[in-house]
């Protein structure tokens, strides 16, 4: 794929006749260097500033980490600028498409003209083990957790930052660049000013394009992806869509098209139904409705382009769009989700406590197994080689996942302790009497329901755990409205996905085909009865 360097030795002039297979490039280990006669090393990126980072910067601690790598702060030895530097580990690169994404990546940023908006890329590097892009730094935090700090959230704040978002969509378009990942968490705040401009950080799924042509590969995030994508026949409206997600979002707190799993979200989706009924909704500007309903229409040759959203009413007149507060449930719902999780992992202590003699010398096995360096704790990658050594087949992005979920104190790896939340978590919560006996904990006075006090009490010493939260989690989880969680609907909670913000972070190609390949099967990709 693409100007791969990696050069087969078996490619020589003229036509040879081999015995062997033609390799499948989507299964050779591109991350593995071969040595000796005739053989190759990996190389990513096709004119890269220079081999050895460290000569130029200094690197410092870690801001983050995704699929392929990781973020870190970096300093110019020159200057003592700081940046952020992305490092992506070759072993991670483990087919042609994973090569072609990073390389496509850089090709992009270099592309882009500067954009005020856009975050730029000042160099990149690459050596035996990584690659490493070298970028302007934000260090103003992401777009929900800005959002959650102000005390007063307006439907005048949502416009600014809706403008910003798809002016980045209108330049990226402009130039030939379509996103395809659009969603909240790659959009960060340059500074921690209240003045600080909107930057777009992450173009590692975009591509370029021509007019008219389409693209079929499904790539993006459930929550954000258009409907077409799982149709695999899409162009650039799909970042008009995820645009309008994002501002669904801004403007009531959830997402528009939510389940519980994968397929239920994917369904959501190509009905999609919107719902303007339920709080703040009726408080909502019928200009902003509007413009919501037609970024998102299912069908994208209605869908307003990125053009014709910025030409709308409710943008051209962004500075006088209503200053009144949306209240706290928009603020309260946004906030609820990083707290639901907390309130998930303290029932997993719970039962992490009350397993039997028996789960626990099997747990204590497991982590031993995987603990090679007896360290005392496990990294991803042991976590990873353990887990299917014990025969769990986990996609490496819900590893992460885990791993994120698990590893509370941030340190990159997971303790003991950690570990068994996450042997617990992994067991799918299928014992109920473990189920039992964490809401016995929650249910203090032992009346067989979880009364809001108690659940204020559960969430005392956790941080940013207002009035407001407390009740939007409340709200969330009593299914049938009678102002207490019952053992049913604890029991839900436990065993579903609740936190959409940490399952937005999910990204899977092969999950998301086969998803596709199901609902064109079972007919759901015909129907789209747009009912509003």
């Amino acid at each position: 794929m693409g100007n791969c360097c990696v050069t087969p030795a078996a490619a020589k002039q003229g036509k040879k006749k081999t015995n062997k297979k033609k390799q499948n490039p989507f299964s050779i280990d591109y991350g593995t260097h071969h040595q000796g006669n005739g053989g190759h090393k990996l190389c990513v990126l096709k004119e890269p500033t220079g081999r050895e980072i460290e000569e130029r910067y200094e690197l410092g601690r870690e801001l983050g980490r995704g699929e392929f790598g990781i973020t870190y702060l970096c300093t110019d030895r020159e200057n003592g600028d700081a940046f952020a530097c992305k490092s992506i580990s070759k072993k991670k690169l483990r087919t042609a498409v994973d090569i072609e994404d990073v390389r496509r990546e850089v090709d992009i940023m270099r592309h882009l003209p500067k954009h005020q908006n856009i975050v730029c890329l000042k160099d990149t590097y690459e050596d035996d083990t990584a690659v490493h892009l070298v970028m302007e730094l934000c260090e103003g935090g992401e777009l929900f957790d800005r959002i959650v700090a102000r005390g007063h959230y307006t439907e005048r704040a949502a416009a600014a930052v809706t403008k910003t978002i798809v002016e980045v969509v209108q330049m990226c378009h402009k130039h030939g660049v379509m996103h395809r990942d659009l969603k909240p968490e790659n959009f960060l705040f340059a500074n921690k000013k209240e003045t600080a401009p909107l930057k777009a950080i992450d173009f590692g799924l975009s591509v370029f394009f021509k007019p008219g042509e389409k693209f079929s590969e499904i790539v993006g995030s459930p929550y954000y992806m258009a409907p077409e994508v799982l149709k695999r026949n899409y162009g650039p409206e799909v970042d008009v869509w995820s645009a309008g997600v994002i501002l669904y979002i801004l403007l009531c707190g959830v997402p528009p098209f939510w389940a519980e799993t994968e397929q239920g979200v994917a369904q959501a989706i190509i009905r999609s139904v919107l719902d303007f009924r339920r709080d703040p909704w009726p408080k909502v500007s019928e200009n902003a409705k509007d413009l919501v309903r037609k970024m998102l229409d299912p069908d994208p040759k209605r869908r307003l382009t990125a053009q014709q959203v910025l030409e709308h009413p409710w943008l051209q007149n962004a500075k006088k769009a209503p200053n009144v507060s949306l209240g706290e449930t928009v603020k309260a719902r946004l906030k609820q989700f990083s707290v639901m999780n907390k309130l998930k992992k303290r029932a997993l202590k719970v039962i992490a406590q009350h397993l039997s003699v028996e789960e626990v010398a099997g747990i204590k096995e497991g982590f031993h197994m995987m603990d090679i360096g007896n360290r005392g704790k496990i990294n991803i990658d042991e976590l990873r080689v353990g887990l299917h050594k014990l025969g769990h087949q986990i996609p490496d992005t819900d590893v992460q996942i885990l791993m994120d979920a698990g590893d509370v104190d941030k340190d990159g790896y997971l303790d003991y302790g950690e570990f068994v939340a996450i042997s617990v978590h992994l067991r799918k919560m299928g014992n109920d009497e473990h189920l039992h006996k964490a809401f016995q904990f929650f249910d203090q006075n032992q009346t067989g329901y979880i009364e809001l006090e108690e659940l204020r009490d559960a969430l005392a010493d956790e941080v940013d755990t207002s009035e407001e939260v407390v009740t939007a989690i409340m709200h969330d989880v009593d299914t049938d409205k009678d102002g207490r969680i019952s053992y049913e609907e604890f029991a839900v909670m436990m065993k579903a996905g609740t936190d959409w913000r940490k399952a937005s972070r999910q990204y899977s190609r092969e999950r998301f085909n086969s998803l596709s390949l199901k609902l064109m099967k079972d007919g759901s990709l015909q129907s789209n009865n747009n009912v509003r």
